[in-house]
């Protein structure tokens, strides 16, 4: 039976820091001994793939095991196409990690957690109701949790317990039932 990986994206406006703060998640994440696969999201095509100061040289820089970059007419590991593939079928080739985290991907399956910068917009993108979290250098009157934009450690934490710790639970559990 093929393991299910919990997928996560990070979303937000242009501008607002999901690189960013991924450069930072991605070692908290290792350090606590998780391998983590990331696919950025390019809306573009002809996107540039692996360039020093690029977003997925950045991604790799900062240790992601796997990186995928998604655009219209692209996938990079290199792959042309002529229309832009579901992100249920970018990830199903993505083996030996314990986490997906995309960048982008707004209207995807997966839960979300939106970086904003007071200096790009006063308001989210996405209603409450789509969010698992918030991480902003402001606070918003939403029922959901919500870190500064350096609270790597707090936000690692809540991924843990939402999304791997889940996973591991659902497994031992699926497991002692079989025993």
């Amino acid at each position: 039976m093929v393991k299910e990986i919990p997928l996560l994206s990070i979303v937000g406006r242009s501008g607002s820091g999901k690189t960013t703060l991924l450069e930072k998640l991605i070692p908290e994440l290792k350090q606590r001994g998780y391998r983590v696969a990331v696919v950025k999201h390019h809306p573009h095509a002809g996107a540039a793939f692996d360039l020093p100061g690029k977003d997925t040289w950045r991604l790799a820089q900062a240790g992601a095991d796997h990186v995928l970059l998604a655009a219209p007419d692209q996938v990079l590991h290199r792959r042309s196409l002529s229309a832009e593939l579901p992100l249920e079928e970018l990830v199903a080739g993505i083996k030996d990690v314990d986490l997906i985290i995309t960048e982008g991907y707004k209207h995807g399956p997966a839960p979300k957690i939106e970086v904003n910068r007071r200096a790009h917009a006063a308001e989210l993108v996405l209603p409450a109701e789509a969010l698992l979290a918030v991480v902003s250098d402001q606070r918003f009157a939403l029922p959901l949790p919500q870190f500064d934009l350096d609270d790597v450690s707090g936000l690692a934490d809540l991924i843990e317990e939402r999304l791997i710790c889940n996973r591991r639970r659902r497994k031992h559990g699926k497991k002692a039932a079989q025993d």
